[in-house]
């Protein structure tokens, strides 16, 4: 089903040890010490900003999130290569828990809990995917239905938005992920790589 390049398939083997290693250690608390708490928290530390996004809150959490790594990150690491998608990866995902513990910090927005997860990255491959392919027809699950590549950006965005009844999702920390994407991009295009 899946043709996962080598990077992107470290990438999931790294997402679920670390998943696994939640569930099986949870008496060692290792989900605090690894997700982003808000910096007015003193159980912040800088090291979240990268370790957060390899946490999950759940297995519907992780699924997703692994489905959409596993489907659209293995044609940009074949198009830009390994070292770049890996740069392109984290600096989504580390971008993405800049701006919404700023945005938490100087906003107050959201509870000031901790977040967690790969979706800040996830949404920086969606938003290079629909910039690098634009017009590339995908297959849409429910419904059926083909979509250019660069309006299906934005139909995740609101599928997401809309169906999260808990106020949990870190909409902005997608957005975050995106918006980094979209200046990676077009920064990359202007200097002709």
């Amino acid at each position: 089903m899946f043709r996962l390049t080598p990077l992107v398939r470290n990438l999931v083997i790294i997402n679920v040890v670390v998943f696994l290693a939640q569930n099986l250690l949870s008496n060692l608390h290792l989900t605090e010490y690894i997700s982003l708490w808000s910096i007015h928290s003193p159980n912040f530390r800088p090291y979240q900003f990268f370790t957060y996004m390899f946490a999950h809150g759940g297995l519907g959490h992780i699924f997703f999130n692994m489905f959409a790594l596993a489907s659209f990150a293995p044609i940009l690491e074949g198009y830009w290569g390994e070292k770049k998608f890996l740069i392109f990866y984290l600096a989504t995902g580390i971008g993405a828990g800049i701006i919404y513990a700023g945005a938490n910090y100087f906003l107050g927005t959201g509870a000031g809990g901790i977040m967690l997860g790969a979706s800040g990255a996830i949404y920086g491959i969606l938003m290079a995917f629909g910039m690098v392919f634009p017009n590339l027809e995908l297959m849409l699950l429910f419904p059926p239905i083909p979509i250019k590549a660069k309006y299906m950006v934005f139909i995740m965005g609101f599928i997401t938005y809309a169906l999260d009844r808990s106020g949990s999702v870190a909409h902005l920390a997608h957005f975050g992920g995106a918006f980094v994407a979209f200046i990676i991009i077009s920064a990359w295009r202007s200097q002709g790589r």
